[in-house]
């Protein structure tokens, strides 16, 4: 709110005085929204990217020294300041680490080790101590240390070591590395459990000699081990610290650790504290295993509550205390699963209590499949790092601080899975509910999140692949606007270059503001060539008489004095070129395996020629037609219009490994925490059955061939797509791959390659890039036309309207309305004898059916035919599965044996509409009919539309 003072106002008179000051208040009050504790729109959140790319080296975590100033710690030791106002990032200091495993036979590889936590002083506005979180240089231990910045700079020389512990670093892995205070000046610190990950992907107690780092129980399970604990101390003014009340166990507690607050943890990760219950929060990393075994439980990963010290259950238990069995490995003997209210550690690597406490589940727990228990959490790979409890007290009262309806909302993060979810507990601190927050943004390798001092909520990402710099390692911030919002702005021209004089007409069309102001625009438009114009209006013209480069800013200010802006760029002097690509025969929009199409390509440019003429030649025109295969998306890549090559390399593997967790792991030429997919390439080349493999540890997981970082679970990749996977990799070394050479014009058959399964489609592109002309560089441009597959999903519509898409427990596609349509954009149907609707009206899900009809152009447009009514469907899945199966057994067992989804997908009807005689591009709609329809009902499950070209 604004401060009027009562001296900045003229004293003669009072009465118009006193309306201004009314005035001005009412305005200030109706600007701000009222805090009535109900959910904020989306669009009052703005993210922010405060780094450039390639900015931060393998960034862990980060601090806040105010308001302004963070610093940055980073794996190979690097620390850097960043002023979140200005962006400006530098490095201000560097620790020597060490960043390496070396194993008993002499063998490196780089380590979960390094620079790994920082935390400024409650107090650091007058003391300047930072504390820092590494491991060592030389000795294999994990040390705290207080430093002093001040001046902009680390001072190395003023450490002071306040804690160490000794550590392994033979072998992989989990470190720890948070670090939180508390409001009585205590510290509490996060550290990983330093064992080995074992191929099983279950707990570790391996008790044999020489296997110490395979033993969990030595450390997560051990009361006398600081390693697999949260400690909480409380740092001393001479660099050393002291044990507080209300740690686990008392000092001087035989065979226990007094600093220990927490402990039986694998790796807890980033910690948080709530000022108001005084609980910590922590996101914790599970193992492997993505399935229960005979060992115990699958694995999960876990965010985690204590509401006071306690023991969470690692080694022995995992999740709701699921337990795991005793083994003993020098026997190969399964035992017992352990008892949670009888935990007890008898290893020989314990060196402290055996009796343990009870120990306490998991807040919140999930696997690598879909979670029964919190389904909101997802499927992928899965690496929970934390997030902050938000309590408005702690922050100033302000516009961007959240709002009440945050309030005592833990946000919690996740590496893997890129999003951010809010959850709700009640009085008692107990788990209530969970929702997306900012569900349309992602948050991909999410290493460290937590508020600024002044409210703001930041969030450091990793980058995409371990043990080296990414371009994609950022620091993002979200914002709260409680108050006025500055404007959306879109700029846009219908021209982007053109020979002199150059015309355009510029707009301002889908410029928003969400607060419903007033909006002035002004354009500013300037070259190098000395032009400098600012012209006023939403939508003007300007022409462009001197060759050069010019930048259009659009700036558009709202009634509150909000500006927000965007830049284009025009080109005048250089005429771009005109690329068509004409089908004389064949249909326009499908494709269809083994058809012939006729075609002709011509090019031309003002400055340049044209191809018709020949000062174009032929071999100065990209020209590919290629298959593009199933989930490549072909729409896109048309409408986008982005003059590029790399479509060709794409392919549905190449699709799936981009939407999946792997490049987390892998890269393509370079190592990262497991091998290149190049080095996978070379392995794997002629070996059939260890490509299989591959397919199999994709979906499964697995550890062991590369090193003892074990590979995700992918349970929701099915096995055809993972082969589809391992297919892209193999063809990554494949040299011998180009681009056919195409004519200008002539006949094209459009054939499926043999390793596709013709669910693609077919790109036909031409390009041309221009000579440059007035000094400017050469202009590209292109034709696409996109034949998609003939079988079309009601789920990739263009309209829709009544309908509903699920995707929980399995997809599927609803018109739940009379009226209620999916309609698909300018399809050509020349050449097309009919369309085969795939539907049903399920009993299980009470569908009460109806008809489909087609229509032209618009929901109501012409009708060129219709579906039978389609009644209500009642398969019974069981008794024709086993019909099939004794089919399958008595035909020898050859192909997959059938299941409950292969016969639901056999079964399902089929419908067909005659349209013989419709002609032209038209907008398709698929219309659902029941007026009897109530309005809970469903009317019918559409699973495709198969357009059949005529023979």
């Amino acid at each position: 709110m604004k401060i009027i003072s009562w001296s900045g106002l003229r004293n003669k008179d009072f009465g118009s005085t006193k309306m201004l000051l009314l005035g001005a208040l009412f305005f200030t009050l109706s600007c701000q929204p009222t805090d009535n504790g109900e959910k904020p729109e989306d669009n009052r959140f703005t993210v922010s990217v405060l780094t450039e790319p390639d900015a931060l080296d393998e960034p862990m975590a980060f601090t806040f020294l105010n308001n302004q100033e963070m610093l940055i710690v980073e794996r190979k030791g690097g620390v850097k300041h960043l002023n979140v106002e200005t962006n400006a990032l530098e490095e201000v200091g560097n620790l020597a680490v060490n960043i390496i495993y070396t194993n008993k036979e002499g063998q490196s590889r780089p380590a979960e080790e390094g620079l790994i936590g920082v935390t400024a002083h409650p107090d650091f506005a007058t003391n300047n101590w930072v504390y820092l979180m590494y491991a060592h240089p030389d000795e294999p231990k994990h040390v705290v240390s207080r430093f002093e910045f001040k001046n902009g700079f680390l001072y190395p020389d003023s450490e002071i070591i306040m804690l160490e512990y000794p550590v392994q670093r033979e072998e992989c892995c989990h470190t720890g590395g948070g670090m939180v205070w508390e409001d009585q000046g205590n510290l509490f610190i996060t550290t990983g459990n330093n064992t080995v990950n074992p191929p099983t992907g279950t707990s570790n107690l391996d008790e044999r000699p020489g296997m110490e780092n395979r033993d969990d129980q030595r450390t997560a399970g051990n009361t006398n081990d600081l390693r697999g604990k949260i400690l909480r101390i409380h740092p001393e003014d001479d660099g050393s610290y002291s044990i507080p009340e209300g740690n686990l166990f008392p000092v001087g507690t035989e065979g226990t650790r007094p600093e220990i607050y927490t402990m039986g943890h694998r790796n807890p990760w980033r910690v948080s504290w709530d000022s108001e219950t005084g609980y910590i929060y922590w996101g914790e990393v599970g193992p492997d295993a993505s399935e229960d075994s005979e060992r115990g439980p699958r694995g999960y990963d876990e965010f985690n509550q204590a509401k006071g010290p306690g023991f969470f259950g690692w080694p022995y238990f995992i999740g709701d205390n699921f337990a795991y069995v005793d083994y003993d490995h020098v026997n190969e003997v399964l035992g017992e699963p352990f008892d949670p209210m009888n935990v007890v550690n008898t290893s020989v690597n314990n060196t402290g209590l055996e009796k343990l406490p009870e120990p306490q589940p998991a807040m919140l727990y999930y696997p690598y499949a879909n979670s029964e228990e919190f389904p909101l959490m997802g499927s992928a790979g899965r690496s929970a790092t934390g997030g902050p409890v938000f309590r408005k007290a702690d922050f100033p009262e302000s516009d961007k601080r959240f709002p009440s309806y945050y309030e005592g909302k833990w946000l919690i993060v996740e590496f893997m899975r890129g999003w951010i979810v809010a959850i709700t507990m009640d009085e008692n601190g107990d788990y209530v509910s969970m929702e997306p927050f900012l569900p349309n943004e992602k948050f991909i390798s999410a290493i460290d999140m937590s508020f600024s001092p002044d409210g703001d909520l930041y969030v450091l990402e990793y980058g995409s692949a371990w043990f080296q710099g990414n371009d994609n390692a950022l620091v993002k911030r979200v914002r709260f606007n409680g108050g006025n919002r500055e404007p959306v702005v879109v700029a846009i021209s219908d021209k982007k270059a053109g020979a002199v004089p150059f015309n355009v007409q510029l707009s301002s069309e889908g410029t928003l503001d969400y607060d419903g102001d007033d909006l002035d625009y002004s354009w500013n438009i300037k070259s190098d060539n000395g032009y400098n114009e600012t012209i006023s209006g939403a939508n003007p013209s300007i022409t462009l008489t001197e060759p050069g480069r010019y930048t259009a800013t659009l700036s558009v200010t709202d009634e509150a004095e909000n500006t927000n802006q965007i830049t284009l760029d025009l080109f005048a002097g250089n005429e771009p070129p005109v690329v068509d690509i004409d089908i004389s025969r064949g249909n326009t929009s499908f494709f269809f395996a083994d058809s012939e199409i006729e075609y002709s390509i011509k090019v031309s440019d003002k400055e340049d020629g044209s191809t018709a003429d020949g000062s174009i030649p032929k071999e100065e025109v990209a020209v590919n037609f290629d298959y593009a295969p199933e989930g490549f998306d072909i729409i896109e890549v048309s409408q986008n219009r982005v003059v590029s090559d790399e479509w060709i390399e794409f392919s549905r593997g190449k699709t799936l490994i981009a939407e999946s967790d792997c490049y987390s792991c892998h890269k393509i030429d370079e190592g990262s925490i497991g091998p290149s997919y190049s080095q996978v390439a070379n392995r794997y080349e002629n070996d059939s059955e260890g490509q299989s493999m591959l397919a199999a540890k994709i979906v499964n997981g697995g550890v062991g061939v590369w090193g003892e970082h074990a590979m995700s679970a992918h349970p929701d990749i099915s096995m055809e797509d993972a082969q589809q996977m391992v297919d892209y990799i193999m063809g990554i070394n494949d040299q011998l791959m180009q681009p056919e050479e195409m004519e200008l014009s002539g006949a094209y058959t459009t054939r499926v390659p043999a390793s596709q399964n013709g669910n693609g489609g077919y790109i036909l592109r031409a390009a041309y890039q221009d000579k440059g002309a007035a000094g400017l560089p050469g202009l590209s441009s292109e034709k696409i036309i996109a034949l998609r597959n003939p079988v079309l999903l009601p789920e990739n519509a263009e309209m829709e309207s009544g309908t509903e898409f699920l995707t929980t427990p399995r997809e599927a596609y609803y018109l739940n309305v009379h009226d209620g349509y999916v309609g698909y954009r300018q399809l050509d149907l020349d050449g097309i004898e009919k369309v085969t609707i795939i539907a049903e009206a399920p009993e299980r899900y009470a569908g009460v059916g109806g008809v489909i009809e087609v229509h032209l152009d618009s929901p109501d447009g012409p009708l060129v035919g219709a579906t039978e009514k389609i009644g209500v469907s009642n398969i019974d899945l069981r008794a024709e599965t086993q019909r099939l199966v004794e089919e399958w057994e008595a035909n020898g067992s050859k192909g997959p044996i059938p299941n409950f989804r292969t016969v639901r997908e056999l079964l399902r009807p089929s419908f067909d509409v005659e349209i013989t005689g419709v002609e032209g591009v038209h907008d398709v709609y698929f219309v659902g009919k029941n007026p009897e329809a109530q309005p809970s009902q469903k009317l019918l499950q559409i699973n495709e539309f198969r357009f059949i070209q005529k023979k």
